[in-house]
């Protein structure tokens, strides 16, 4: 259609169907004017798109919902589909109609999505978490508000981001749920301290549960979870490309005499938790394993211990159990009492549990018979 002759063709045939009005009129109305716009979408400019918008808007004010979802589905897979009318159909209360956009539709900014997922029904979210590619401030919105459902999906799609607030949040919702657990833990990317600190609580509330069930299996139920606890954090997939360059960086360092204590507390106050683990295990002259154990640990005991093998200062123990507060997200509640009980702790004590905790790692590498 010629462009000096659309905007006077559509208003033209818009005041004859509101003119007339009947339903199938503007049914019928509204039908030919999408499948114009989807001949041509590609090559209209965008005042010809701010034309096609009033006449959608004006159009589907009074619409029923089969003709609303009708529109929407055919324009979602649009990405030049005119802004103001996918905006509407994405704010629909009805979310037969607003699904296909949030779902689909490329006009809607991450604005707009944290906008409806602010304000908007658990099916609104819903259909967001499905979308291909979710960035972190979208994410932060669907695990703040989400349900379960909500939530599972989110955590389920591949395209989604999470920043390290949202990994938060959804490890808190997965002590709750065993299957935002599962998909929480089945993500490729995740972090690895986020990954070490699902294992650790998701084999806590497993223990609880099973243990309840079966009280006389106690002692078998709690082998069988440090077990499946072993296994995971050895897994391939539990071990991120990412992490392998930061162990073989850190290793590096150790095997050519650069690595002390600077470098630890460096680490540490940049929260690299692959690189602060890592130097510790080589400081500290044990497997990797147990240093992720300890550094885990809810309590401070576990870096008290390894902090004093490896001869670190108290500003080093303190910048270590602030990035372990921000991998757990709790605080250990460090006052002057700990930095005395630190500085009384023997070394040759440190030693001993050190030496411990290498017997019980290594047990638990035996093959069970």
């Amino acid at each position: 259609m010629p462009k000096r002759t659309l905007a006077a063709d559509l208003l033209d045939e818009l005041q004859s169907s509101l003119a007339h009005g009947t339903v199938a009129r503007r049914v019928e109305t509204l039908r030919r004017v999408t499948d114009l716009f989807l001949e041509n979408a590609i090559y209209f400019s965008n005042d010809q798109l701010a034309v096609f918008d009033d006449v959608f808007e004006c159009l589907v004010a009074q619409m029923e919902t089969s003709a609303r979802v009708l529109l929407a589905n055919r324009l979602a897979p649009v990405d030049t589909a005119p802004p103001r009318i996918v905006r509407a159909l994405a704010f629909d209360d009805m979310i037969e109609v607003a699904a296909p956009l949030l779902t689909q539709s490329e006009r809607l900014d991450d604005h707009s999505l944290i906008e409806n997922a602010r304000t908007k029904s658990q099916g609104h979210l819903l259909a967001i978490s499905l979308r291909k590619m979710l960035s972190g401030a979208v994410t932060d919105v669907l695990v703040e508000r989400g349900n379960n459902e909500v939530v599972r999906s989110t955590a389920s799609n591949p395209g989604a981001e999470f920043s390290e607030k949202g990994y938060t949040k959804l490890l808190a919702r997965a002590e709750q749920s065993d299957g935002i657990a599962t998909c929480v833990g089945m993500r490729p990317s995740i972090p690895r301290h986020h990954y070490l600190q699902l294992i650790a609580k998701a084999s806590a509330s497993v223990r609880q549960r099973l243990e309840a069930a079966n009280p006389k299996w106690s002692g078998d139920v709690s082998r069988v979870v440090a077990e499946v606890t072993r296994r995971a954090r050895s897994a391939p997939a539990a071990i991120s490309h990412e992490t392998t360059i930061a162990h073989g960086l850190v290793r590096s360092l150790f095997e050519d005499g650069r690595l002390d204590e600077t470098e630890v507390s460096a680490f540490a106050e940049a929260r690299k938790f692959d690189e602060t683990n890592a130097a510790i295990a080589c400081l500290a002259a044990v497997p990797l394993a147990v240093a992720e154990t300890m550094m885990i640990e809810s309590r401070t005991e576990g870096i008290f211990i390894l902090a004093k093998v490896a001869g670190f200062s108290w500003a080093t123990v303190q910048a270590i159990i602030r990035l372990r507060e921000t991998i757990s997200g709790v605080a250990l509640a460090v006052d002057n009492t700990d930095q005395d009980t630190y500085e009384r702790l023997r070394l040759s004590t440190a030693q001993q549990v050190l030496r411990f905790h290498r017997m019980q790692q290594a047990t638990s590498n035996l093959p069970q018979v």
